[in-house]
């Protein structure tokens, strides 16, 4: 399974708008948290064990858990 590693960056895009993304950069993380961050915002985020498993990368909610929300995955 792939891992979020502190240091990188990683992008998600959102459903309303295909050209649209964001990009958050992992700063601090434990087992079962990461810690991420845009220009102007500062995130801790449980990773998601069904979705990661899934996707067979870690994955979270960085917006949180709604309808149409993004999800970040360590691809």
């Amino acid at each position: 399974m792939k891992k979020f590693e502190v240091g990188k960056s990683y992008t998600h895009g959102w459903i309303g708008d295909a050209e649209l993304f964001t990009t958050w950069l992992v700063f601090k993380r434990t087992a079962q948290t990461i810690t991420i961050k845009t220009a102007n915002e500062v995130r801790t985020c449980k990773i998601n064990k069904q979705i990661s498993e899934w996707e067979n990368a870690e994955s979270v909610y960085p917006l949180g858990r709604y309808s149409m929300c993004p999800i970040l995955t360590a691809k």
